[in-house]
């Protein structure tokens, strides 16, 4: 008996192998029956090209192809360092499709590994070969159904028990100490109550020891030395040994034996494996066993489509604290753990700090292959100069979709200005229960992207005043030339000193510096590459030649110096609201005098991470004739991104203001019209509605109006405006109170836009890049102020002329008006009627991609100059 089971054993042990493949084949159908398409992932990783590692490889390629399982044969030079190897390790980590990950040993390379440290960086739950110190001293201590098993241990316990001995209260040997084999072998057998006794190089009278095993394990890498005379009669042998001696029988003058003499031990053992085609198989079998049992445990928690991801519980207090206390009242998240529930890999996060950090643009590349998520855009309607909540409304929804709708969503968001935070208006980072977190950060340097706008801005003022004041000193005619053209060399000769001005007028008449709203700020949030911002920047035109030829900062010479300085500010801002969702603050161009709208990038990159079926909620700043229009006819001209849903924000506070209520001064006190029911002063809505719904139902998208009410808006005033939005085109009128209540105030809103964002649209624009430049103005005015006409003053007129000579007549327009009215002043609140728009000049920000009007008497902050002053100038004349 015990010889025919010797002369089987080779064929039980493949009998073995199959049925463990077999098994395999039917639990990954059962995965692909729950979760279609899904695949568990193996990758092994070698470094080197040693002939015996590639074999043992391809053993495991190809098993794994037979069951099913998508492997990766991942090949590092001999060169590889061992950072490169851990860069690579911690790659595949993070990979949600790989379950699986096998450092293939030992480590050829030519530079110095540390074997211990490399094994140990594959993560525990991908650790499939069990190598790494948690998974080995979770074995010792007996947790063997919370660890991956070593495989060629394992497959030696599958082996024994196929024999039918039982291992417990079996005296069994394990020859060998090594981590793969001898220790947890020890380990395994101790666990199923044999007694165990190692042995290894310094154990005396091996013989004796092996002579008293019923279970006898060797891997001891010695050939051939356990001889048949030293097994105990009717033995279970298991051999573990790989080595080559020589045979001149053999064509490459070798033969593969095991460390146990098989011709002799056969004769002895009641079962041996032979070598090779013994424990071999059964090692590779256990691998793929032990893959499969990775994805079944990353399924148990795993979601298609669906983040695993953490979300804070907010509990709101009455009466509501200052948005100051209630943001010191959470604590963040590291942002480390954000980037990595979102789907980020560590290599693509740059961390300033541990609640922030910018992802680079190498995401959006590995990314490019996703389908992007559902794209929503929040606007509002024309605000007070205490705002009107968009922002807020852009985080509170992120937050109801995410945390209680439980679909993936981003909010994306403009930076605040730094100067908006000090004790005078909000800190534009949202407020109450939906807000960024944390508010100082955020509110204050964030990653410094304003700064490099305004390095990038110096470096181009530097260069033009040396310009400038090198050609006026060539000349022996300087004094006279000077008498000449005073004008424009007191503003070379102090232009350093304007420079201190320059920021300030681009900013909203509030008190503090304010935010960047330059040019240059525009080509950031419109940049889709950091190569595509490279040659924005190349091509803007800050000044003017003596034969009033446009000078680019390409024809300085310094548009490679304003890329790198800008290199990192390209990047976005990686944050998170007050319930945990991630949050991309970047960029902060204006809507009064640029286009308004945070990053295209961040966009994108949000899109791609939320996957088809989340969500994306972007701002437009402003109100919607400002943000709303030029987030389409600028914005998404440039990304090709169209937006599913359109949100227009409106309070009951901006709507009592702007139909007749007292002037809202920032930092004042709310007068006490504001809290008082005044049903009468919404009837304004019904007319302002039908201007802001415009630009949204143009482009055929769904729109949904939200109300953010607070304590003082009474049922009679939200009942109301929801009946006139309606009746003004909205396809529904939600009210919220995310303020108040976080994401759970905005379910409703949530809801609503999940619904709309299935109803198939249709993108248009407001008008045609084709149309003459001031046909387009005109298509602006008329639609969405209700100005009458528009009136083009000469040096309008001139530029008109200029820049359709120049073939610059098919850019879009960009409407530099106050974000106060609906017409061009301030003061006219309400829908103003009968009212002609004056456009006082027109230029051109080739960089950014369109012309800009500038509607009476708004400041951008530039020093302007006619065309015919400088035909006359004799100077290279600076435009900023």
């Amino acid at each position: 008996k015990r010889k025919k089971c010797n002369k089987c054993y080779n064929v039980v042990v493949l009998v073995q192998h199959r049925l463990v493949r077999e098994r395999l084949k039917e639990d990954l159908d059962k995965m692909r029956g729950q979760f279609p398409g899904f695949r568990p992932g193996l990758v092994v990783l070698q470094v080197g090209d040693r002939d015996d590692s590639n074999l043992y490889i391809s053993m495991k390629l190809k098993a794994a192809a037979e069951i099913g399982i998508n492997a990766n044969h991942v090949r590092l030079p001999k060169t590889a360092t061992e950072d490169e190897v851990l860069r690579r390790i911690i790659e595949v980590n993070e990979n949600p499709e790989v379950h699986g990950l096998i450092v293939q040993l030992p480590l050829d390379s030519i530079n110095p590994m540390d074997t211990e440290k490399v094994t140990n960086a594959v993560a525990p739950e991908k650790d499939v070969d069990g190598l790494t110190s948690i998974n080995a001293g979770k074995l010792s201590r007996g947790d063997l159904g919370d660890c991956f098993i070593p495989c060629t241990p394992n497959g030696c316990m599958k082996l024994i028990s196929q024999t039918g001995m039982s291992v417990a209260g079996k005296n069994a040997v394990v020859i060998g100490r090594s981590k793969i084999v001898g220790a947890p072998m020890h380990d395994l057998l101790l666990w199923s109550h044999a007694t165990v006794t190692t042995c290894h190089s310094k154990t005396t009278d091996l013989a004796a020891q092996v002579g008293r095993a019923d279970i006898l394990v060797v891997g001891a890498g010695k050939a051939e030395m356990v001889k048949g005379e030293w097994l105990k009669e009717g033995a279970v042998v298991i051999d573990c040994g790989i080595n080559h001696i020589p045979d001149d029988s053999k064509a490459n003058g070798m033969r593969v034996v095991g460390d146990v003499h098989y011709p002799s031990a056969k004769e002895k053992a009641g079962f041996i494996t032979p070598v090779p085609g013994g424990v071999g198989p059964m090692t590779v079998a256990m691998l793929m066993e032990n893959t499969v049992q990775s994805a079944k445990r990353f399924l148990k928690t795993y979601q298609p489509g669906k983040w695993n991801i953490s979300y804070a519980k907010l509990k709101p207090q009455k009466p509501q604290p200052s948005d100051t206390a209630i943001a010191h009242s959470f604590t963040p998240k590291t942002i480390g753990r954000l980037a990595r529930e979102v789907g980020l890999f560590s290599e693509e996060v740059e961390q300033y700090g541990t609640t922030r950090a910018k992802v680079r643009l190498e995401a959006l590349n590995r990314l490019k292959t996703q389908p992007d998520g559902k794209y929503l855009v929040v606007t509002g309607i024309t605000p007070t100069p205490l705002g009107e909540g968009t922002t807020t409304t852009t985080l509170g929804l992120a937050q109801a979709l995410g945390a209680h709708l439980h679909v993936n969503s981003f909010a994306c968001v403009r930076q605040p200005s730094q100067g908006s935070n000090f004790g005078v208006k909000g800190g534009a980072v949202g407020g109450g229960y939906s807000q960024v977190i944390p508010m100082e950060e955020v509110s204050l340097h964030l990653t410094s992207d304003t700064q490099a706008v305004m390095a990038a801005s110096s470096l181009v003022v530097d260069t033009i005043n040396a310009r400038v004041l090198s050609e006026l000193t060539q000349s022996d005619k300087v004094i006279k030339k000077l008498y000449h053209i005073s004008t424009n060399i007191i503003w070379s000769l102090y232009f350093k000193i304007l420079l201190q001005m320059f920021f300030t007028l681009f900013t909203r008449k509030i008190c503090g510096i304010g935010s960047v709203a330059s040019e240059m700020m525009a080509v950031l949030a419109l940049s889709t590459s950091l190569g595509d911002m490279t040659r924005r920047l190349a091509r803007m035109v800050v000044a003017y030649s003596r034969k009033g030829r446009p000078i680019t900062t390409e024809d300085l010479g310094i548009s490679g110096v304003l890329a790198t300085l800008m290199r990192d500010a390209v990047k976005p801002s990686l944050m998170q609201t007050m319930e945990g969702t991630p949050v991309f603050v970047h960029t902060c161009p204006l809507s009064d005098i640029a286009q308004g709208n945070s990053s295209i990038l961040a966009d994108q990159i949000a899109l791609k991470l939320v996957g088809p079926e989340g969500f994306v909620v972007t701002e437009a700043e402003g109100g919607a004739e400002l943000g709303m229009e030029k987030f389409f006819d600028i914005k998404c001209r440039s990304s090709g991104l169209h937006p599913d849903v359109v949100v227009m924000v409106a309070s009951v506070h901006a709507l009592k203001m702007h139909g007749g209520g007292p002037a809202v001064t920032a930092g004042s006190a709310m007068p006490k019209e504001y809290s008082a029911e005044r049903t009468c002063t919404l009837s304004f809505l019904l007319s302002q509605a039908k201007h802001f719904l415009l630009p949204s139902l143009a482009s055929d998208s769904l729109v949904y109006f939200s109300f953010d009410y607070n304590s003082t808006d009474t049922d009679a005033e939200l009942g109301l405006v929801c009946e006139q939005a309606k009746l003004a085109g909205a396809f529904e009128a939600v009210p919220c109170s995310h303020w108040a209540e976080g994401g759970a105030g905005a379910v409703a809103l949530g809801q609503a836009v999940q619904r709309a964002a299935e109803t198939p649209h249709q993108m248009n624009f407001l008008y045609d890049l084709e149309m003459p430049i001031d046909d387009k103005i005109r298509a602006i005015a008329k639609s969405m102020y209700g100005a009458d006409d528009v009136e083009l003053l000469p040096l309008a007129q001139q530029k008109v002329a200029l820049f359709s000579k120049q073939g610059l007549g098919n850019l879009p327009i960009c409407m530099a008006k106050t974000h106060l009215s609906l017409s061009h002043d301030p003061e006219w609140k309400g829908v103003p009627t009968g009212f002609t728009l004056p456009i006082r000049d027109i230029h051109a920000n080739l960089g950014a991609g369109f012309l800009y009007a500038l509607v009476g008497t708004v400041s951008t902050g530039a020093v302007t100059h006619s065309y015919e002053k400088i035909r006359e100038s004799g100077d290279l004349l600076p435009l900023y």
